[in-house]
């Protein structure tokens, strides 16, 4: 299990690579809430999102360590990006599968970071696949998008400074596909305040997660259908799960028309655009799936 430790590790060698983006109220959601809500735009980290936290801290680990000559990873877009990044800052080959599906602006940017890319499969579960299929043939280093205790505690590193920037927060709400995030923030929240709820959230047709944690057991589902595809993913992690049941409160889901409005009321009340998986969180708060009231509370 990862200890507090691990993030502060984490957080170190990120200290000079990252923003760190302070939390910014929105007094609109506020209002339709009667909570205190905070939003952590991690839309606007380097490569686009919270997921090169976790691929520059395994492959920095890896590469001090002298065990890094090329890399492999999987992604819907937003990990490949952050692997890309973190490869090409120390000189290092980095292939990325990306589903077929992945959108052309993503494919584009990863390869703008320096990385091969390579499209196979309809969804996450079927590049990574063929990105294992890859590492074989390649002797190189694997980097999982979430099920990887490095970029587990790599992604946890949003807990230290959400605690820094909000020490009186009584709520975090994190969005988790194959919960890598949802682990990490967690686990590393509960370990500097257990006071703290974190509460995971899953689109309908996309709730491996949240039928594993219900249910005190590791569950895959057949298939995803979700327009949020940064978190559409069949499997989730056989690491995460355990660390998701440990010290996450709940784990919660919202349907696709409800991560839908809250896209749009992110453009139109806080001009921000955020992906549907970005917007979960505040699709569960505006929708009453978390009691709030009176409580101070982040989405990230």
């Amino acid at each position: 299990m990862l200890e507090l430790k691990d993030f502060e590790a984490a957080a170190d060698r990120l200290k000079n690579v990252i923003h760190n983006i302070p939390l910014s109220t929105s007094a609109t959601f506020s209002a339709m809430t009667g909570a205190e809500v905070y939003l952590k735009y991690e839309n606007q980290q380097k490569t686009g999102s919270f997921k090169v936290r976790g691929a520059y801290n395994k492959i920095m680990k890896r590469y001090a360590e002298g065990d890094l000559h090329a890399v492999v990873a999987s992604s819907a877009g937003n990990h490949a990006q952050g692997v890309a990044f973190a490869a090409s800052s120390v000189g290092v080959k980095s292939t990325i599968v990306m589903p077929r599906s992945t959108p052309i602006a993503k494919v584009s940017a990863t390869q703008g970071y320096g990385a091969d890319v390579v499209l196979a499969g309809n969804i996450y579960d079927e590049a990574y696949a063929k990105a294992c299929e890859i590492c074989e043939q390649e002797h190189a280093t694997f980097l999982h998008p979430f099920n990887d205790p490095e970029v587990i505690a790599g992604q946890g590193t949003l807990g230290l400074e959400i605690l820094g920037d909000l020490p009186t927060a009584d709520i975090v709400i994190v969005p988790a596909g194959g919960g890598g995030l949802l682990a990490g923030v967690a686990a590393c929240i509960k370990q500097i305040n257990p006071r703290v709820q974190v509460i995971g959230v899953q689109a309908e047709g996309a709730d491996a997660i949240a039928q594993s944690f219900h249910s005190h057991s590791y569950v895959q589902t057949d298939s995803v259908a979700t327009i949020a595809d940064g978190i559409a993913v069949k499997a989730p992690g056989d690491i995460t799960v355990p660390l998701i049941q440990k010290y996450a409160d709940d784990v919660v889901t919202v349907s696709d028309l409800e991560i839908s409005e809250a896209v749009l009321l992110l453009m139109e009340r806080c001009k921000q655009i955020v992906e549907p998986s970005g917007a979960a969180p505040v699709a569960a708060v505006l929708k009453g799936k978390v009691d709030v009231k009176g409580k101070n509370v982040v989405c990230l």
